[in-house]
């Protein structure tokens, strides 16, 4: 068969799926019906977390290059913003990047992995078969069927992959929509602001440097507007006069770069897997944009399949291992459908909404109040369920701290010890025997020595193993010494399959 994987669509996360597929050296094809990448600028944050998923594989320079940190973030554009800055990460901040941006950048990294990448090829349908999945295609040819070992479906909200596998997608319908636009402006605002009173709110800022210079995005909640179907056309007048009636002027809008309306939809896919069929992204997911966390959780869940359905293909993955992307991620989704409902919930600018604003914007100015909330937008929060005893180290399933560490390969950060999307096992205890077990896996694991900072939370442990996605499938401390050699056997068989 001569393809191991084909992804169905070209965005961001399908771009990264493939990068993670290639690195693991799995043959992979993307096919995309758009025949030139957008040039919109669509999604324009890139979280915390995402960054640090781009860091684990040594390309969020590219990405640095190209975009403005921001230290703070919104929920439900309330008037305190969430302080990222406080964030226990190297990069507490989100990158403000268009996605056409993203998008270029990530399709960069695909072609230099060797990723295949077709564009004007619509997927008309995708069958299961024994052994292989079947996907018929209309291309410049005409329409041919191509057959593949598996299929992930990146191709968004309306997913001919998830409709042709027949996987339910319930939950709520529109109640509320939105506008945004990108527009140029004859008297632009001083600095980016958020405008919220009892007609309606306005956010307002400049896109980022690069193809969209002098360009600002509004974005407009106007109670007269949020029962307009997401069907119907935004027209310039429209932005211009719902700005104009919030705030009191429209800054002299002209020249729309780009115009849509958008609802509060919340649907997550009823499963993410189906036999050979697998589901990322919008494919998988829909909910509001609250929080710019769209774009995000896809990049993270394609960072959780990758390796999976590589260790699949490649032959070693343990039982069960390709089940837990949909057992990891599918909660992930749910969560944030909860909280873009209640942002949604905020934005009612009736008297009572007001007022219930301005108490979430007083809690929000409480430190540890806003540190949560901070987290959870951001998705540093995420930890995967172990599925293990009450003695399963409290560690197993965060994600890995990026400290420093003296190896015995030279000084490194732990994100550097990933580049390559393998385990990585770090002896921080100068035991011997750890190294040597993690050794009879030398194909899939890394095995590091190394010693950390003493005032380092990692100077607490003595061992890790660490996923490539940059979560820990194990750990040991002092209090676990008598057990930790038959431990970290027991975690290597469970997650990568024998040695």
């Amino acid at each position: 068969m001569e393809n191991d994987v084909v992804v169905v669509g070209g965005g961001p996360v399908g771009m990264l799926l493939a990068s993670e597929l290639a690195l693991a050296r799995v043959r992979v094809r993307l096919l995309e019906q758009r025949r030139t990448r957008t040039e919109q600028s669509r999604a324009l944050t890139v979280h915390p977390r995402s960054l640090e998923i781009l860091d684990q594989r040594g390309i969020l320079d590219r990405f640095q290059r190209r975009g403005m940190p921001i230290p703070f973030a919104h929920f439900a554009w309330l008037d305190t913003p969430l302080d990222f800055s406080r964030l226990d990460t190297r990069h507490p901040y989100t990158l403000w990047l268009a996605q056409a941006q993203t998008e270029e950048l990530l399709e960069e990294r695909a072609r230099e992995l060797g990723v295949e990448i077709e564009r004007g090829r619509s997927v008309l349908e995708v069958a299961e078969r024994e052994g292989e999945v079947a996907l018929r295609v209309e291309g410049p040819e005409g329409q041919v069927e191509e057959r593949a070992r598996y299929v992930v479906g990146c191709d968004g909200a309306r997913s001919v992959v998830r409709r042709s596998a027949g996987v339910g997608f319930p939950g709520t319908e529109t109640t509320v929509t939105a506008i945004l636009g990108d527009v140029e402006l004859a008297e632009p605002p001083a600095r980016p602001f958020r405008h919220t009173c009892s007609r309606g709110a306005v956010l307002a800022a400049p896109l980022p440097p690069g193809d969209h210079e002098g360009v600002h995005r509004f974005v407009v909640f106007d109670p007269r507007r949020t029962h307009v179907s997401t069907s119907e056309p935004v027209t310039l007048e429209e932005l211009q006069s719902g700005v104009a009636r919030i705030v009191g002027r429209d800054f002299g809008m002209r020249n729309p770069r780009w115009l849509s309306r958008f609802g509060n939809a919340t649907r997550v896919a009823e499963r993410y897997r189906r036999g050979r069929v697998l589901l990322a992204g919008d494919a998988a997911h829909i909910h509001f944009p609250a929080g710019g966390q769209g774009l995000n959780v896809g990049l993270q869940d394609a960072m959780n399949l990758g390796w999976k359905l590589a260790a699949e293909v490649n032959g070693w993955a343990p039982p069960g291992l390709l089940d837990s992307y949909h057992d990891e991620r599918h909660p992930v989704g749910r969560a944030v459908g909860r909280n873009t409902e209640a942002q949604t919930r905020l934005g009612d600018v009736s008297e009572a909404g007001l007022s219930l604003r301005d108490l979430m914007s007083e809690l929000l100015a409480i430190e540890p109040v806003n540190r949560r909330i901070s987290e959870l937008i951001s998705a540093l929060d995420v930890a995967y369920p172990t599925g293990k005893t009450a003695e399963t180290h409290p560690w197993v399933g965060r994600r890995a701290p990026d400290r420093a560490l003296a190896t015995d390969r030279g000084a490194a950060r732990l994100y550097e010890l990933l580049h390559a999307a393998r385990f990585v096992l770090i002896d921080l205890a100068g035991a011997a025997e750890l190294r040597e077990a993690g050794a009879a896996w030398g194909d899939r694991v890394d095995v590091v020595g190394a010693t950390a900072d003493p005032g380092s939370d990692l100077a607490a442990l003595d061992a890790l193993l660490v996923r490539p996605d940059g979560h820990i499938a194990w750990a040991s401390d002092a209090a676990r010494r008598a057990t930790r050699l038959a431990d970290l056997k027991g975690a290597l068989e469970a997650w990568c399959g024998p040695a």
